[in-house]
């Protein structure tokens, strides 16, 4: 990846994180919209989906090519939008990334994902297809959900609204990390490993997707039935991942990247008990909410970028444990903190951009062959 483009996913990540804490410098009267949404849109729709595109054409002679500025400038034009509420131009672009991302799942793949119900066809190709569909389908649903909520009325429930449909911009994310992990490992022929991995694929896929229906109906019984499915099937992923002696570089980080999800699912269903008991109050719940925010985004989604970003740079010149830790401290003590103080705001993003300017633009181990599968000497 060129320089230029590693700087303006950069500043793109920068620029999300310093937006979830514009609320406490600027005031609602002041700016009488939600800051969240630049926040959650810069950071998994913009960044995210640019590197998901950017890993599917990694393969052509110019992998940048047209699409990829252009799907830049659409998810901006949208986040924007939808940040003013401005939802005719933030539907319109919604409308063309759509197409744009699906024309690009089907050049990969194929129209139909036929793919996902053949037993031979290695999970990681499932997982990057899938990431693409969930890409273009939460791009057209958002649409739908933006004309009900200001224009058409044609369903009334509370909770379908733009700011509940942040998941649908997540959750590509998270694929195509999973997607790189089964990568790195490579396809193992044993039948019972190769089972236990498309059980996971569809745990994951069918999982979210049913526990989003609930949220939008409101039935927290089942969210927590179906987030302690969720739970085991990261779990069930997790081992597998480490079974699986590889040791290189992106592994660290993939694993560490896997304990926030561990985290995410423990926080996550721990808020949705605590919803359930008579003492909850969103106040009381602020604080787990946001852990489990920021260790979802830059936690586990940030882990999966990096490696996409310098897949072709590991090993990297850096120090894996230490970096491991800031990142962790960084991601849920100082950014979860900074929701509610202006100094650790401050502290916060700093060790952030510190973060990233290690992680993306450390140099390469001299003399040490840049392939994915490279061996460590020492983490």
């Amino acid at each position: 990846m060129s320089l230029f483009y590693k700087r303006s996913f950069t500043v793109l990540m920068i620029l999300a994180m310093a937006f979830g804490f514009f609320h406490l410098f600027i005031p609602k009267e002041t700016i009488p919209f939600d800051f969240e949404r630049l926040h959650i849109f810069l950071f998994n729709l913009c960044a995210g989906g640019g590197l998901i595109l950017f890993h599917t054409r990694r393969n052509l002679p110019e992998p940048m090519g047209i699409l990829l500025p252009v799907f830049l400038c659409l998810s901006l034009l949208f986040a924007l939008s939808a940040f003013l509420e401005s939802y005719i131009p933030a539907m319109l672009c919604a409308l063309m990334l759509a197409i744009l991302v699906e024309s690009e799942r089907i050049r990969n793949f194929s129209f139909f994902p036929l793919d996902f119900f053949k037993d031979r066809v290695p999970v990681e190709k499932k997982f990057h297809q899938a990431a693409l569909l969930c890409l273009s389908s939460g791009l057209a649903i958002s649409v739908l959900v933006m004309f009900n909520e200001s224009y058409g009325n044609w369903v009334s429930m509370e909770k379908l609204t733009l700011n509940t449909f942040f998941l649908g911009f997540s959750f590509p994310v998270s694929l195509i990390t999973m997607s790189v992990m089964f990568q790195i490992i490579g396809d193992n022929r044993v039948r019972m490993t190769r089972v236990l991995k498309n059980i996971g694929f569809w745990s994951v896929n069918l999982g979210v997707i049913i526990f989003f229906i609930f949220i939008l109906f409101e039935w927290p019984s089942l969210q927590l039935v179906i987030s302690l499915i969720l739970f085991g099937a990261v779990l069930l992923i997790l081992i597998l991942f480490l079974q699986d002696p590889m040791q290189a570089q992106q592994k660290a980080f993939l694993t560490s990247g896997m304990l926030f999800l561990v985290f995410t699912g423990i926080s996550g269903i721990a808020y949705i008990l605590l919803e359930m008991t008579p003492y909850y109050t969103y106040e009381n719940g602020k604080i787990l909410l946001k852990m489990h925010s920021f260790a979802s985004l830059y936690g586990w989604n940030l882990s999966g970028l990096v490696v996409i970003m310098r897949y072709e740079d590991f090993p990297i010149k850096l120090h894996s444990r230490t970096l491991i830790l800031t990142h962790w401290l960084t991601v849920l003590v100082l950014a979860p903190m900074g929701y509610f103080s202006p100094f650790f705001a401050l502290v916060g993003l700093l060790a952030y951009i510190v973060l990233l300017e290690v992680l993306f633009f450390s140099a390469k181990s001299a003399g040490e062959e840049t392939k994915p599968h490279v061996r460590l000497k020492e983490l």
